[in-house]
């Protein structure tokens, strides 16, 4: 069977998007269908699938769930580096970080990096964190809870080996202090900021969140901007809703909050607060 003789049909499209919507917050448009496909391409050939419908069969049937994780990690994009949108870290080390210093009266943070992808971010903000605390992190909890709904970025992730070239933008006081040298082109976080970072396999789309307590920071940056405008204020509110008061949302700059869906105060361009 030749792949490229397989297309997608309208009616096999829809069903693929509205099941990627209603369980993930995914708006695939019609545009991403050749993106889909393209993406599908290997898992077709190793399955001998003749049609997107057998395809899309096997999945819903499978009930071990590798069918559709191996689905979520092919449609997902986890594009993310070191430093991106730096402005955010340092109003969170400059703004965020003091104000909570004072305010949080029993020391232990509460920040989530919702959409972590690769590990990027969390670990940045764990660097953060350190270098802020200084002598004073042994007093604090300032673990960091990191989710995606990919599990292959969230596997390396847990690696935290990452390329020269990826690193490349991050302070050089950084690259001594919390990396090491892996092989000839790769460096791995170190250890002590690894153990802050605790990763987990989440779906923002569940209707309810499992956390036992609020969030003094929120990032979900470049997440929503896949989400419909519906599904996108449902979510934003959720996040209030699990904010401490005095907390920060930082999204993505391609992204925008309707100002008035939300009880959020805009601070500055996509960072809104809790007051």
């Amino acid at each position: 069977m030749d792949f490229q003789n397989i297309n997608i049909t309208d009616d096999e499209f829809r069903r693929f998007s509205v099941f990627v919507k209603s369980n993930y917050g995914i708006n695939l448009m019609e545009k991403k269908r050749a993106l889909v496909k393209s993406r599908l391409y290997n898992v077709l050939l190793q399955y001998g699938f003749t049609s997107f419908t057998e395809y899309f069969d096997f999945v819903r049937s499978d009930k071990t769930g590798n069918s559709l994780n191996t689905l979520i990690n092919k449609i997902t994009t986890n594009h993310t580096f070191f430093m991106r949108e730096s402005e955010h870290f340092k109003y969170f080390r400059n703004n965020v970080l003091p104000y909570l210093k004072t305010s949080v009266r029993v020391k232990d943070l509460g920040i989530w990096s919702a959409g972590c992808s690769s590990g990027e971010e969390p670990y940045t903000l764990a660097m953060i964190i350190d270098e802020f605390f200084s002598d004073e992190k042994m007093w604090w909890d300032t673990e960091i809870l990191a989710t995606d709904i990919s599990s292959k970025v969230l596997d390396t992730a847990r690696q935290g080996i990452y390329s020269s070239e990826s690193i490349a933008d991050i302070p050089n006081r950084w690259k001594i202090n919390y990396f090491k040298k892996h092989d000839d082109d790769t460096f791995e976080i170190d250890k002590r900021i690894k153990k802050e970072v605790i990763f987990r396999k989440f779906n923002l789309m569940e209707e309810i969140f499992p956390f036992k307590r609020k969030f003094h920071v929120i990032f979900c940056r470049n997440v929503m901007i896949y989400f419909d405008n519906h599904t996108k204020n449902k979510l934003v509110n959720k996040f209030y809703d699990f904010t401490e008061r005095g907390g920060y949302l930082f999204i993505g700059h391609s992204e925008s909050i309707n100002r008035d869906e939300t009880a959020y105060k805009y601070i500055m361009p996509a960072v809104y607060r809790k007051e």
